[in-house]
């Protein structure tokens, strides 16, 4: 069942992360050698402090035009309140939350605000086909019921 599968079940815990004492154009190289649209970033005992994206980028290019040398400090541009979620977050949330914020990727945090790992919109998308393709090969349940087998008369209601 679908409510069964959480964020714990479907989160990649082996993340690209980034120090919040990093440049910005440093941050933005590592998007770009890994080819990814974003990265969390957290502190030395993996803290969550937000989320540095493409979107971030196109802030600090626009900086850059209008002010010339903008601020080079990260958390300048690290969207610092991201829509997060919990391990036990089940997966319909999960779905309903990328809608909702319209963002690309879901931190899983613990109690304490530490990242355990991230949700992309392509995780839920593998769940869910996974999820059709083992209910689509489950045989339908096939049966008599017990009114069947009685004449009308001797039915129940």
């Amino acid at each position: 069942m679908m409510h069964t599968i959480t964020a714990r079940d479907l989160m990649v815990s082996n993340l690209v992360t980034l120090s919040p004492d990093m440049e910005v154009i440093d941050a933005l190289n590592v998007l770009l050698k890994r080819r990814i649209s974003g990265a969390p970033v957290v502190d030395e005992d993996r803290q969550f402090l937000g989320i540095f994206s493409e979107k971030s980028c196109m802030r600090f290019v626009v900086d850059a035009t209008y002010d010339g040398l903008p601020s080079s400090n990260l958390m300048s541009f690290v969207d610092a309140s991201p829509p997060v979620i919990g391990a036990e977050t089940d997966l319909l949330t999960i779905a309903q939350t990328f809608l909702d914020a319209a963002c690309r990727r879901l931190p899983v945090l613990d109690d304490y605000g530490r990242l355990l790992g991230q949700i992309s919109r392509r995780d839920i998308m593998g769940a869910f086909y996974e999820h059709m393709k083992q209910v689509q090969r489950e045989p339908a349940v096939t049966g008599l019921y017990l009114s069947a087998l009685m004449e009308s008369t001797e039915r129940p209601v």
